[in-house]
């Protein structure tokens, strides 16, 4: 898993939708924090009900836009998201960076993407299928699918 070496700090599910992939990660770290963000309300419920069922302690899950939330804790960045969410994971990454802050974000009612000041970014953004814009991967691996999937992996700092 591309999120080996990637410190103790917090791992954010940007897109958490069924929890799968939220879900190995807390089991694969259960001394991490696991915070997942989905949006779609099925895919929500079904991801509480399968953290209930396995005791994921360590994941907490929000029915909520990641846009909208205070990611300042999050060390990892996980996202399979279509190529317009990660142009907006990558507008507030690079919003960030000039600021010289931590990901905490909102969207006023323009609908235009505000930060504001933390200490320091993400480490790591790993991406499943698309690309983070803008940003160059430490590392890409190909799954053993049908598609032969991309994974990639940024190193931020």
């Amino acid at each position: 898993m591309l999120t080996e070496n990637t410190g103790q700090g917090a791992i954010y599910d940007l897109g958490s939708g069924w929890g799968t992939l939220a879900l190995r990660a807390a089991a694969r770290f259960p001394d991490r924090k696991v915070v997942g963000y989905e949006l779609s309300l099925l895919p929500y419920l079904v991801s509480i009900f399968l953290k209930q069922v396995y005791g994921a302690n360590n994941l907490t899950l929000y029915r909520r836009d990641f846009m909208a939330s205070d990611l300042s804790e999050a060390s990892v960045l996980l996202c399979y998201l279509y190529p317009g969410g990660m142009s907006k994971v990558s507008a507030l990454i690079s919003s960030a960076q000039i600021k010289g802050s931590k990901l905490s974000s909102f969207h006023n009612e323009a609908n235009q993407l505000n930060t504001t000041t933390r200490d320091a970014l993400p480490l790591f953004v790993i991406s499943n299928n698309f690309s983070l814009p803008d940003h160059q991967p430490e590392q890409e691996i190909r799954l053993n699918d049908f598609y032969h999937s991309p994974i990639y992996r940024y190193r931020l700092d």
